[in-house]
């Protein structure tokens, strides 16, 4: 048995980012297809599991527990569970990445 989400069916934010939780198809990760402009990310926040990002072009910069790193393409980036995390596009371009959420849904607390 297996279910698939079409491209016509997945309706991007208006900042191009296309999300998806597994629990309404049976799935045990949920993730975020990011395509987003410079300048663009998420506030200070943290889940109850972990949080993977695979960055596919562009420049990001992440903050994790108070410490900063930049990530380009091919890179790979793993937070653990309940460690307060951002990021930003700090590119000149789009920033196109893969974040990976080790749930069948999203929970985020805001920081």
């Amino acid at each position: 048995m297996y279910q698939m989400l079409r491209r016509d069916e997945q309706k991007p934010s208006v900042n191009g980012t296309v999300a998806f939780e597994g629990e309404p198809f049976g799935g045990e990760v949920s993730f975020f297809l990011m395509d987003s402009p410079p300048g663009h990310g998420p506030v200070l926040h943290r889940h109850p599991y972990s949080e993977t990002w695979v960055v596919r072009s562009g420049k990001a910069e992440f903050t994790v527990d108070g410490e900063t790193t930049r990530a380009g393409p091919g890179d790979i980036v793993v937070v653990g569970p309940q460690i307060p995390h951002r990021f930003v596009n700090v590119g000149e371009g789009r920033l196109e990445m893969i974040c990976i959420h080790a749930s069948e849904r999203f929970i985020q607390e805001d920081l």
